[in-house]
Formats: structure tokens, sequence, C-alpha cells
């Protein structure tokens, strides 16, 4: 079937990227389902640093790739064998299948799956080969890779069954959206890594999607939450989302602000060395963001020793979706987790450099393209 999506023609881009412009954005051809494999009409896509990192180059994938990781959708066709999950049901897509059988799968989302992790690589589907096509010079084929077994950025998608999260209708698609990566990844990281006691404080580094996320969800659960970031837009929307309080990293460290768990949500080298300074003796730092490869940070052997600290990386929050997502579903339900609230902007894919450019710049929480006509 003829589809319309964003294609990135190159990784490493310069930026501005609304200059350099690495998206094409046009018509491919996308295969029916495979078996275990689903044919889904997105409705509604997050542009998170996860796909600015491809963009940049600080994520190596091969290209051309049509990117987008984090959205929800309808089922509009069913593969062979799959059965429990039907045409009109509304799904969560998420950016690591789980094959269930692995050494991975086997550690209760601390370790990714394997074969999950070799096809993202790959730029394929978790059962191999590539869905997605477009016509090239001389009219020949050419493939067009997936991203992390998801290519959200384009009004429909095959994915396999092992990429989605069915929700109930009544989860709007834009919430649906936001939970197959900021808030698995962002609550995960509390939930599921840090796991504070209950009356614990939670300090957060890096108010971004993922770590306004995890902000959200720690306030959900009744922690004192602080949240630390470097943008004064940012800090004050933390104090609105039920911060106790909001400090730059300069304050939260020369005020001597400890917690027992504190969550890296920047990706950025400084932000992790002021993590593990925020946190407490016998406390637990946890890093979820992705800085660049060659990245390197100083932390203190003997401090980690002495005051019995761990530091824990955490890869998609820890996360099982399949067990987590009906959890946030039921917190935001109950009216205690406000997802609406990462909503930043809402855009098209025509949109999408200047997007990259936007987060580039910081101050953007989530971008959500929206697909004017793509509504039931």
């Amino acid at each position: 079937m003829k589809i319309t999506g964003a294609v990135l023609e190159i990784s490493g881009a310069q930026p501005p990227f609304a200059r350099s412009r690495p998206f094409t954005v046009g018509e491919l051809e996308l295969d029916e389902p495979g078996a275990g494999e689903l044919l889904v009409r997105i409705e509604a896509a997050g542009v998170c640093h996860s796909d600015l990192s491809v963009v940049d180059g600080n994520r190596v994938r091969p290209v051309p790739m049509l990117l987008g990781h984090e959205a929800a959708g309808i089922v509009e066709q069913v593969g062979g064998g799959v059965d429990d999950i039907t045409v009109g049901d509304r799904v969560v897509m998420t950016f690591l299948p789980r094959c269930g059988a692995c050494d991975g799968c086997r550690t209760d989302g601390r370790l990714p799956c394997a074969p999950g992790t070799a096809a993202n690589n790959a730029g394929t589907l978790l059962g191999g080969g590539i869905r997605l096509h477009r016509g090239a010079e001389r009219s020949a084929t050419q493939d067009v890779r997936h991203h992390l077994g998801v290519s959200a950025f384009a009004t429909h998608a095959v994915v396999s069954r092992a990429s989605v999260v069915p929700v109930e209708p009544d989860v709007p698609a834009e919430i649906a959206a936001l939970l197959g990566c900021a808030v698995l990844t962002g609550g995960g990281a509390v939930v599921n890594a840090g796991q504070p006691a209950p009356g614990d404080r939670v300090v957060v580094v890096g108010l971004g999607g993922v770590g306004m996320a995890a902000l959200l969800v720690a306030v959900a659960l009744g922690h004192e939450v602080i949240g630390v970031d470097n943008v004064p837009g940012k800090l004050a929307h933390a104090l609105a989302c039920g911060a106790a309080e909001a400090l730059t990293p300069a304050e939260a460290v020369d005020r001597g602000i400890r917690a027992p768990v504190v969550v890296e949500a920047a990706g950025a080298v400084r932000a992790f060395e002021t993590a593990v300074a925020l946190t407490a003796p016998g406390g637990t730092t946890v890093t979820v963001g992705l800085p660049a490869p060659e990245a390197r940070a100083s932390v203190s052997p003997l401090v980690l020793t002495a005051e019995a600290r761990t530091i824990v990386g955490s890869y998609l929050g820890s996360a099982v979706p399949s067990r987590d997502i009906p959890r946030y579903v039921e917190l935001w339900r109950a009216g205690r987790l406000p997802l609406e609230r990462l909503v930043s902007s809402r855009i098209g894919l025509d949109d999408l450099d200047a997007a990259m450019d936007r987060l580039a710049a910081g101050g953007e929480l989530r971008q959500l393209i929206t697909f004017e006509g793509n509504h039931a």
C-alpha cells in the first residue's frame, strides 16, 4: 500500500537541520503484514531525543531509515498467527520488541532482548526483513530501514506483534503514544531501577520528555520530587507538575541536596556527574540518558565504596512493556498521572527538520506529530 512518511537520508547532518534538511517527506510502499505482524494506522507520534541522536550521528543507524519509535495507532490488518489483537484495537508502539525466550528477556526487564536489539541495529523487524520500500533512480526499488521496529513518522506502519501493547479505547491516542517511550523510560527509571521506598525523596536531573515523565510518575506515587535543569521554563513546568522544588544543577549542589534515588535523564556527562553528586549515602543513581559514545565521566570509586553507593544503567526504564504500560494507564485513569503535561507542541511531518532543531536547543518536552484525517 502507498503511505506517506519522513525518511532520514543521512545520519550526522549539520545543524541547523531546518537548513541541511536531512528528512525527505514523500510516498513509500508498505508491504502487507507477515506472520506475527500488524498493520497500524498511526494516530500520534512523539519526537524523542533518541530520534535526534540518529539525525546528529550520535547513534549510528543504517540509512535511508524511516524514523519514529514512540507512537500509538489503530490496527487495520492482522497477520497470521496473531490471535490476541483484532482490527480496530488501539495499540501503543514500543521500541524494543521482546522475544520472551532469550537471556535478556529472562531478567524481568533489566537487560534488553538480544534478538530485538539485533533487529533494531539492523533496521529490520523482529521477525527479519524490511517492509518499507520506495522508488529510486532508474525505477529501481530501494529498501528503507525500520527505526527500532516501529518507524512511526508515517501515516501507517507494519510492526511485529511484540512491538505493541493494546490499550482500552478510553486512552486517547496522544496519551497512548507517550506511554511507548517517555513514560516507559522515565517512569521505569523510578519504579523498576530506582525502586524508592515509600516516602523517599527522588531527584530528577534533566527535565526533557523522559525526565519530566520520571518526575510525573514519582509525584503520582507520592514521593517528594526535586527537578534539576538549566532551562528556566522547564524548572517552572516542573513546579507546575508537582515538584517540591526546581533547581539549577549549581543550586542543587551548593545547597547540598541529597536523595536516596536520583535519575539522570539528560544524556550528558555533566548531568551524570551532577546526579552522582546529589545521591545520598546508600543511594542509587539511575542513568537513562544516551550520551555520545565517546563521552566519559569522572566518578570516585572511594565514594562508591565508603558510602555504599549504587550506579544503575536503565535502558527503556528496565521495562517489560506488557506489564508496565497497564500500570501507568491506571495511574492516568485515576487522575494521578497527567501525561498531557508532557506535550509541548503539535506538528506535522513537514516540520520534522525544524522540530529536531528545537529539540536540540533544549526548549521542548514532547513534540507530537498528529496526522490530519488519520483519526477514526
